[in-house]
């Protein structure tokens, strides 16, 4: 007789439209581990009680999405490198002692995804558009494969500059958008703007042929930035849903021990999008 299924969640407000669940569960199903991954919409004032309550109940590992991360990493008892730099995190689990660890895989997932799409970061100047959570949380990963420059642009430069001095003794920079010198080979909107219909104020010096553009953000249509960086005539413009998938393998990878193949998952959950 089958034993008890090992229970994961993703948390957050809201948590509805997450697509964790279904790439999960097609994890588990690639890899035969039983295990099942609900969703928990949790009230914004009621985290840490939510938490507590999921691992004393005997669950194994928790996803957290907006806005929650921050709470995620303040809570734990022990943080990865990763985690301590990102000031913020989107994986929880407990140890045999009962102490609460967390990780952010979110920049390992960029980097994994800008690998699979055969995008280097090495020797290359990369931009970042934005200087929130979404930012902080891939500078490590991406400064970890050695771009020749790294700039952070973003409408209040002392939140960019903030972000910057974390790293002494990096090739990272912070500016204004407007103030965005010379062109860069791989440009990341980490800003949420597009998905509202919006774009930062960009000079359209900062693309040339060769440049990558990445939107962290995905829908089923293009995002606002995406269609501005084609039309500036980009040589290559990619979405975020790729790096929701690499990120998740790397939870699954922390809590099962295993890393699931990535490329299947994302061509199913492409074709859902359409």
């Amino acid at each position: 007789m089958a034993g008890p299924v090992d229970s994961y969640a993703v948390m957050g407000n809201p948590v509805g439209h997450s697509k964790s669940p279904r790439i999960h569960t097609l994890f588990a199903e690639a890899t035969e581990q039983r295990l099942r991954y609900t969703t928990i919409e949790v009230e914004l004032d009621g985290f840490t009680q939510a938490v507590n309550a999921f691992f004393d109940n005997g669950d194994l590992g928790l996803s957290v999405t907006v806005p929650f991360k921050e709470q995620a990493w303040q809570m734990a008892e022990v943080r990865t490198d990763r985690a301590e730099k990102a000031g913020a995190a989107n994986t929880l689990w407990q140890d045999n002692e009962g102490r609460l660890h967390c990780d952010n895989t979110d920049g390992l997932g960029l980097v994994a995804d800008l690998s699979h799409q055969n995008v280097s970061i090495t020797g290359k100047r990369v931009l970042i558009l934005g200087a929130g959570g979404a930012a902080r949380g891939v500078l490590e990963p991406i400064l970890a494969e050695h771009p020749v420059e790294l700039v952070i642009a973003n409408r209040t430069v002392s939140k960019a500059e903030v972000l910057a001095e974390l790293f002494p003794g990096q090739p990272i920079s912070a500016c204004g958008f407007q103030n965005v010198e010379g062109a860069f080979d791989l440009i990341i909107n980490a800003t949420a703007a597009s998905l509202k219909g919006e774009l930062p104020p960009l000079p359209e010096h900062i693309i040339k042929d060769q440049t990558c553009c990445y939107d962290m953000m995905y829908s089923a249509e293009e995002t606002v930035f995406n269609r501005w960086s084609r039309e500036q005539g980009v040589g290559q413009v990619l979405d975020g849903l790729g790096m929701l998938i690499e990120q998740a393998a790397g939870q699954f990878a922390i809590w099962r021990g295993i890393r699931p193949q990535t490329r299947d998952v994302l061509a199913l959950l492409r074709n859902e999008l359409v």
